[in-house]
């Protein structure tokens, strides 16, 4: 696997991260044990960034995570995030998502979850609209200065809180959607970044499972899984959308690959900068993504 450096002052991370957020919520049943073993397998393939959050099932994807990583701790990268209570857990009382205080307590029970005395890139998963961000990168900072995290990264912040908070403290990355179907953080967002030397670490690079081209109706969908809520898969918009697909369909055929490695592919095309994070829980689509880092369009 091709090596990228994740901004200015990160380190040297896989060219392809794993997110692991489907392994334990959202995306249909949980196995764990098939979920532990795609950790594995991508670690056996070079890709050393796996991510994950405080808020994917209230510590649950943490845990899990904890679990496929200990022993192998020394080859892997562990990125989590903290600050989105809305998905599960809780703030405890006269505190926000975004307080200082709030995030030394998140840190210490994901370390704890983690089964690691430090977190290599702690993210903040929301700006919290009530503390400045300032203030939240300020106890972020002091996490760093304690030991206890390496790296900062921010997640869904726009072009001015991004600048104010590199300002507190170097930032490593930001985390936020990007792919062919979803582009507008090249308005203002990935020129920031670049601007000012921070990596980029692009979520859901395959549309959601879109990309994939193996969703074309509703009815791909299970029942409780957390797309059907989603307006691009309503079923009179994904009769549109799936017409996006076709020249994607096409260039695979040439290429004589699946269309979500060429919506991999295209990302990592977009800069040595940008690291795509894209999850699944299956260790055969787990090897397609991978081979994508080869693929030159």
């Amino acid at each position: 696997m091709h090596k990228r450096k994740l901004g200015r002052n990160g380190p040297e991370v896989s060219a392809l991260g794993l997110g692991c957020m489907g392994m334990s919520i959202s995306y249909g049943t949980p196995n764990d044990q098939e979920s532990i073993a795609t950790i594995h397998r991508a670690i056996e393939l070079g890709i050393n960034l796996v991510v994950t959050s405080d808020a994917y099932g209230a510590g649950v994807n943490e845990s899990l995570v904890g679990q496929a990583i200990a022993d192998r701790r020394s080859r892997v990268l562990v990125g989590t995030k903290f600050g989105n209570v809305g998905q599960g857990g809780g703030v405890p009382e006269g505190l926000s998502p975004g307080h200082p205080d709030y995030a030394v307590m998140a840190c210490d029970a994901s370390l704890k979850r983690l089964r690691v005395d430090v977190i290599d890139f702690y993210g903040l998963h929301r700006v919290d609209p009530k503390v400045p961000i300032e203030d939240t990168v300020g106890g972020m900072k002091r996490l760093v200065e304690q030991g206890k995290v390496r790296y900062i990264v921010l997640s869904e912040a726009g072009p001015q809180t991004i600048r104010r908070a590199h300002a507190v403290h170097p930032i490593s990355a930001v985390e936020t959607e990007y792919s062919l179907w979803s582009r507008d953080v090249e308005g203002d967002i990935l020129p920031t970044c670049r601007e000012l030397g921070i990596g980029f670490t692009p979520y859901s690079p395959l549309g959601r499972g879109f990309l994939t081209a193996t969703i074309k109706t509703v009815d791909a969908l299970i029942p409780k899984d957390r797309r059907r809520e989603h307006p691009r898969f309503d079923p009179a918009n994904i009769a549109q959308n799936v017409k996006l697909l076709e020249p994607l369909e096409e260039i695979a055929s040439r290429h004589g690959c699946k269309p979500a490695q060429v919506a991999l592919a295209w990302l990592l095309g977009r800069g040595d900068d940008i690291v795509p994070i894209p999850g699944t829980k299956r260790r055969e689509f787990l090897e397609q993504n991978a081979a994508a880092a080869d693929l030159s369009l």
